[in-house]
């Protein structure tokens, strides 16, 4: 089974949000990134970029497939992942500690609509 960890909201989509404060760190779940096998890109939008909840915000593309990044929450990216331009694999070997972009929330309220780790564990099998 893939790791799924506590604290931590989830979208159907398999993209997780951790929350600090304002911000929220989004990134692919342990479970995506197994089905994806070996990522070798990760395309990011750009730090003062807007992400909407439920939209497209990048992609991630392995030696199997490529899948699109849809954003769990809305608001600015304030940073991104950039280890992950020059080693993608990170997301393969710890998907949870390689984020790929942090942003200020705009909208906290969305976390609502998102799953916990049960639930999300349970859509899982």
């Amino acid at each position: 089974m893939a790791k799924v960890i506590e604290g931590l909201y989830y979208a159907e989509s398999h993209e997780y949000v951790k929350v600090e404060g304002d911000f929220g760190y989004v990134g692919i779940t342990d479970y995506a990134q197994s089905q994806l096998g070996n990522v070798v890109y990760v395309d990011m939008p750009e730090e003062g970029d807007e992400v909407t909840a439920g939209e497209e915000f990048g992609a991630v593309e392995s030696v199997k497939a490529a899948s699109d990044l849809i954003s769990p929450v809305s608001g600015e990216v304030v940073e991104v992942n950039e280890a992950l331009e020059d080693e993608p694999e990170l997301i393969n070997k710890d998907a949870f500690e390689n984020w790929i972009i942090k942003v200020r929330l705009s909208d906290k309220s969305e976390l609502d609509a998102l799953m916990d780790a049960a639930t999300y564990e349970a859509s899982c099998e």
